[in-house]
């Protein structure tokens, strides 16, 4: 095999309730993200790692769309591979069912851990604990999928990791219409391609996409009364956008990426006001 190794941990889970399907991995590879993770919401997640064989994403997800079990898409996947040994796969199905496979010549410390809606596992670790932390963190979790998964990174860290180091990190969750403009299924996908903390920037990401795309609830938004309205004319006068207060406001927040966030001017996202509050 001459490959390069992916040594990796990675988690893949779902949730039911949002349907929202989702990997989280981080390696000591160069873009670990544009191997290990795939999702497709209503069908499953998929982590395909060590000698990684990248067909293993596309390939399972067809079969989990024909309604077949994690457990059977794993044998299906290593038994039709010669490479099975040095592979290393973990599914989870529309279900929540979900298996891992680690292959008798994985380097040590290598192997996973399922549970209802997971499957974590690792290859090239400091030991087992690495794992276990995930799983552990995942069933003592709850709120959005992407957050959990993020903590479950952290706690794999905290326990070990990867015992060549850090190099890169990546997060995906899918969801049917949940993404930009409710236009996509991609709810989340950042990648750290090259970091020596990439969980740290993978974070950093996390906020930056959060703060952009993300939804604070419509019971949490201010009232554009006299006074805030006032607040927001000056506010984006200082900025230069000085003609009527809500073609000034749209202009403003389509400009920093902040239209997702804006639903005419009766009323404002706290984020928003915080963003134009902290630029002024």
């Amino acid at each position: 095999m001459a490959e390069p190794v992916i040594a990796t941990y990675s988690i893949a889970a779902c949730d039911l309730e949002a349907g929202q399907w989702g990997v989280a991995t981080q390696s000591k590879f160069l873009a670990v993200g544009s191997v290990v993770p795939w999702a497709e919401p209503q069908v499953g997640a998929i982590a395909t790692q060590a000698y990684a064989n990248p067909r293993y994403g596309p390939d399972g997800l067809a079969l989990l769309r024909e309604g077949l079990s994690a457990e059977e898409v794993v044998e299906r996947l290593t038994s039709a591979d010669d490479g099975r040994d040095h592979r290393q796969l973990g599914v989870v199905d529309r279900k929540g069912g979900s298996a891992t496979f680690t292959g008798r010549e994985c380097l040590d410390w290598a192997g996973g851990h399922t549970g209802r809606c997971y499957a974590a596992q690792g290859n090239i670790l400091v030991s087992a604990e690495t794992v276990e932390a995930m799983a552990t963190t995942f069933e003592a979790s709850s709120g959005p999928l992407v957050e959990r998964l993020l903590d479950c990174l952290d706690a794999a860290q905290a326990a070990g990791g990867d015992r060549r180091g850090q190099q890169s990190a990546a997060i995906l969750v899918v969801e049917k219409e949940g993404g930009y403009a409710k236009l996509s299924d991609v709810v989340v996908e950042l990648r750290v391609e090259d970091h020596e903390r990439p969980l740290e920037e993978l974070r950093r990401l996390y906020r930056l996409h959060d703060a952009l795309f993300g939804e604070t609830p419509r019971d949490q938004w201010l009232e554009v009364d006299d006074t805030l309205a006032a607040e927001l004319r000056e506010r984006l006068t200082r900025l230069g956008y000085d003609d009527e207060l809500e073609d000034a406001f749209n202009r403003w927040t389509a400009n920093v990426n902040l239209e997702e966030r804006v639903d005419g001017i009766e009323q404002i996202d706290p984020v928003v006001l915080e963003e134009l509050r902290e630029l002024t």
